[in-house]
Formats: C-alpha cells, sequence, structure tokens
C-alpha cells in the first residue's frame, strides 16, 4: 500500500508485543457485541426490528449529537482531512469542516417537508417513488446502494490501512472481526442496537479527541521558522476551487445516504430535528478541524513533508507520523477511537443497505433474513476492494460526481410549482449529467480517453488546474441541462400523441387533488383521474407511484 511509507514510525518501539494491540481490539469489538446482546435480553429477545418500517421516534438527545455525528464520521477522517491541510492549507481546512457540518441543516430544512408529503415513508427512495413513479424510484435505489457500497469499501480500507500505520500488523483480520462483529449485533436488534451503541460510541470519541489533542499538544515542538515558508496560511487556487466542490460533492452525496435520512425520520418533533442537527454539526465542525490541523502541526514540526526529499511523507499519513514522539498509551487511544469510529459507521451503512434493498427493491415482500443473507455476500467483495484500494478520497469521488449530477434534477420535484417535473427527466439528466463530465474532459484534455479518466477522477481532486472543477461544474449543470431537454422531448412526443389519438393535451395539467377519509388533502403527481376515481385509490406512500412520463 502507499502508506507503507509510514516507516519512519517505530513500530517496535510503540507496540513491543502485538499480542497486546490484538487484545485492545478484540475487547473493543466483544463489548460492542456484549452489549447488543444485553440490550436484546432486556427487551425479552422480541424480534429485532424489521428495516421495512421507520424506525421509532427518539427524543432530541438521541437523535441529535450521538446519531447523527456517528453517521457523518468515520475512520477514513484521520487520512483525508489531514491531507487537504498539507495541500490547501488553513482554508483547505476551514472549508472542508464547513462543507462537511453545514450540509445537515439541509435534512432539517427538507425532512419535515418529506415526512409531509410521504408520510408513511422514512427513506428519500419513498418519497421519489410517490413522487416520480417506479422507475424513477428503482434508478435512485441503485445508485444509493452503489453509494452504500463505497462507502463501506472506504470504511473498511480506512480501518484496515490505520491498523497496519500504527501497529504494522496485518488489517485484515481486523477488517473480517469488524464485519463479522456488526452483523451480528444489527441483526439481532436492527437499528435499534446501532443507535444505543452510538450513544456510548459518541461520548468515547470525544473524550478520545480531547486526550489525542492534549498529547499531541504537550509532545509536538513546532518550529516558527517553518510556518511563512510552508505558505499554508496563505489562500491559494485549489483552496477557493474547494470552495465550491466539497459543498457541492459532499451536501449531494449526503442525499443518497439512507443513514441521514432513517436518523432524520426517527427525529421525535421538527423542533428536535433541528436542535438535534445544530448539536450535531457544531460537534462535526470540532473535530474535523481539529484532525485536519493535524496537517498543519506536522508540516510546521518537519513531521511532514520529512527530511528526505527523494521519498517524501505523503499528506494522508501526516497525522500518523506526528505519533512518532507520542507515548505509546497515546497511540493505543488513538487505535481504539479508529475503530469505534470504524464500527459505527459501518454499522450505520450495513443497516442502510439492508433496509434500501428491503423497502426500495423488494417492497418489503421479501424475508428480512433474506435481504441480510445477501448483504453478507455483498461484503465479501467489499472486503476484497477495501485491502487493494488504493486511495480512499477517490472512492468517496466516485460517487459524488454521480450524485451531483442527479440531485439537482431530482429536488425540484419537492416544488409544488414544478408538478410538471416528472421521473423520466430525473432519470435522463442525472444520466446525462455523468455523461457530461466525460464531454467537458474529452474538450479539456482534447482527448477522450482522459475524459472517460475524469469520469473517475483518477488524478484525485487536488490535481493542478481545472479539471476537478470542471467536472463538479459539468456534473450538476449538465444534469440540469438534460433533465430540460428531457422535459421538452417528453413534451413533445406526448403532444403528437394527443393529436393522433384526437384528445386534449394534459401533459401540463396540475396535479389531481383527493381527499383522504377524514385525512388532510393529498396529491397525486400527474395522477389518472379516471383510475383514482374508479378505483378509490389516493395519493400515499406505496399506492399510487407518480409519473414517469
Amino acid at each position: 500500500m502507499v502508506f507503507s511509507r509510514i516507516k519512519r514510525i517505530n513500530r517496535e518501539e510503540i507496540w513491543r508485543r502485538s499480542w497486546a494491540t490484538k487484545l485492545r481490539l478484540y475487547r473493543n469489538y466483544s463489548i460492542k457485541l456484549m452489549l447488543a446482546w444485553e440490550t436484546c435480553c432486556r427487551s425479552d429477545l422480541s424480534p429485532p426490528p424489521s428495516p421495512l418500517s421507520p424506525p421509532s421516534p427518539f427524543p432530541l438527545y438521541s437523535c441529535g449529537l450521538e446519531k447523527l455525528t456517528r453517521a457523518a464520521l468515520g475512520s477514513g477522517m484521520l487520512f483525508t482531512y489531514p491531507e487537504i491541510a498539507t495541500l490547501a492549507g488553513l482554508q483547505g481546512v476551514l472549508v472542508y469542516a464547513l462543507a462537511s457540518a453545514l450540509p445537515l441543516f439541509v435534512f432539517a430544512s427538507l425532512g419535515p417537508i418529506i415526512r409531509r408529503k410521504c408520510p408513511e415513508g422514512f427513506v428519500l427512495t419513498e418519497w421519489t417513488r410517490q413522487r416520480y413513479g417506479t422507475v424513477a424510484a428503482l434508478y435512485l435505489s441503485f445508485v444509493t446502494l452503489v453509494t452504500l457500497f463505497l462507502y463501506m469499501v472506504a470504511e473498511l480500507s480506512s480501518i484496515g490501512q490505520v491498523v497496519e500505520v500504527l501497529t504494522g500488523l496485518n488489517g485484515l483480520p481486523v477488517i473480517i472481526v469488524e464485519c463479522v462483529i456488526t452483523t451480528i449485533y444489527t441483526s439481532l436488534g436492527g437499528f435499534q442496537i446501532s443507535f444505543f451503541t452510538d450513544n456510548i460510541q459518541g461520548a468515547m470519541v470525544v473524550g478520545l479527541i480531547i486526550v489525542a489533542a492534549i498529547a499531541i499538544g504537550v509532545e509536538t515542538k513546532i518550529d516558527t521558522s517553518l510556518i511563512e515558508p510552508s505558505g499554508l496560511l496563505k489562500d491559494n487556487l485549489l483552496g477557493w476551487q474547494l470552495l465550491y466542490i466539497l459543498p457541492v460533492a459532499i451536501l449531494t452525496n449526503d442525499f443518497f445516504l439512507s443513514s441521514f435520512w432513517l436518523r432524520t425520520f426517527a427525529s421525535k418533533t421538527d423542533k428536535d430535528l433541528w436542535i438535534g442537527i445544530s448539536l450535531a454539526a457544531l460537534i462535526i465542525l470540532i473535530i474535523i478541524t481539529m484532525v485536519g490541523c493535524t496537517g498543519l502541526i506536522a508540516a510546521w514540526s518537519g513531521v511532514w513533508p520529512g527530511s528526505d526529499p527523494e521519498n517524501p511523507l505523503p499528506g494522508a499519513v501526516a497525522f500518523f507520523g506526528l505519533l512518532e514522539n507520542l507515548p505509546a498509551w497515546v497511540v493505543g487511544f488513538v487505535l481504539v477511537m479508529s475503530v469505534t469510529l470504524s464500527t459505527a459507521a459501518f454499522d450505520s451503512l450495513q443497516s442502510a443497505m439492508v433496509s434500501s434493498a428491503s423497502n426500495d427493491l423488494f417492497r418489503n415482500k421479501l424475508n428480512v433474513w433474506w435481504i441480510r443473507g445477501a448483504v453478507v455476500l455483498v461484503i465479501i467483495p467489499i472486503v476484497v476492494l477495501a485491502i487493494k484500494a488504493p486511495s480512499i478520497l477517490q472512492i468517496y469521488l466516485i460517487s459524488d460526481l454521480v450524485s451531483a449530477a442527479t440531485i439537482p434534477v431530482l429536488v425540484i420535484g419537492l416544488s409544488d410549482r414544478c408538478y410538471w417535473w416528472r421521473g423520466f427527466e430525473v432519470v435522463v439528466g442525472g444520466l446525462g449529467g455523468v455523461f457530461t463530465v466525460f464531454i467537458f474532459g474529452a474538450i479539456y484534455y482534447k482527448d477522450a480517453y482522459k475524459g472517460a479518466q475524469l469520469m473517475l477522477l483518477e488524478e484525485g481532486l487536488y490535481q493542478e488546474g481545472w479539471a476537478a472543477f470542471g467536472a463538479f461544474v459539468a456534473a450538476p449543470v449538465g444534469g440540469l441541462l438534460w433533465g430540460f431537454g428531457a422535459l421538452a422531448l417528453r413534451l413533445a412526443v406526448q403532444w403528437v400523441q394527443a393529436k393522433r389519438k384526437g384528445v386534449r393535451f394534459d401533459a401540463l395539467d396540475r396535479p389531481v387533488v383527493v381527499e383522504g377519509d377524514g385525512e388532510t388533502v393529498q396529491y397525486v403527481a400527474g395522477g389518472d383521474l379516471e383510475t383514482i376515481l374508479s378505483t378509490g385509490q389516493q395519493s400515499g406512500a406505496g399506492k399510487i407511484p407518480g409519473k414517469f412520463f
């Protein structure tokens, strides 16, 4: 792996016996498993909550700090945030921290709207089915599952590299144990167990962050003569580019994470949701800023890029370079923190994948244990890819481009004024946005092959020039252009069909309004009035899907 360069850390001096490290790791997993089992026993061993139904409402303390904070952080932050500090300086750290924390408020603002429009739903795809139809919902479900797959690869790759860098041990056994433990306790208790263990993990992570910060502050010596020449306190082109790239990438990608939506819909009231997200955003902002600044400290203390110009220390492992001068117990705390972060993030992703597959693909008609078994099989290639993954950041960027192309055309339907927007435009716009990245890359590089490589951002986010920036402009703008082009095509086809059949052109008619029995007025986007009146159906989650074409 690229992180083998971290040999400058004296592993034998930090960990003289590998068994001590293994005991720490496996003890942490054992505690989580015992907590899950105890919780199930206290619940009289009732069947685990099905992921096919929305989680029970949680009060403020339970749906705020621990839940959303743990859903937003993983062990990969120990690599990505210090790396941005070494490349874009303080400006990059602050932009990254704000871009990671502020998008949470989107769930506070859009969550109540979607809950009112789709009261029986608990993930974004359920509203998509009601608004845009089954085809658009399946498209979004596929993209969601791919996003969860990539995030699981990144999470396991991160924890494997953390263990390898800090201890010199093979990270594969730890990865396998984490997968087994999270599978067991999420199967025993579903989301309730994940929520419960997150409470303990949230408090533990905050304590470990404080201990690590104090230890680095006391033990690390900053050479003030290196601050000015480093240029890390000055603005730079990459920092200004990230001011646009990161908010777009992170904001749109968060829409595909079912773990966020499940926690959003689990809030007891809208007020609890707003306060909880505010607390979570504040904690995330503080933690990310602290972790990112370790890259600055590594640069100013001479740890990064090191004394060997021919073999410099990678910026991605700048945080671990600081551990060279720290006591062994501090490294142990960091290791436990990493395992805790990774376990909490992975069990949320695993539960979200089970829920998404059950509800979105099989419409709650397949036994949940078959779904869990399928997810276990999917974890096998996830582990294989995690071992071979060259770059954690690149994994995230692949899904970021897809989400940047899809989400803008999707959220148009949240406005009642855009009742004429349908699923055909969403699917064409999403796929067209990704294709626009290829077109931009081929023109920018004057090479079709490099244009295809830009779709995967193989040169990374921090490449020189405007390629990465242009890709994240082309995706949403291109998606919207393709979407409106698809709208024009659909209206033209429907107008021709109406003329041929001699019927009224009704593609731009407002949605049908239907009164439920003692319920509030709901609407069916593009609904068929005759069908609704003849069958007595009404709009709602899972009852009448919206119009695709």
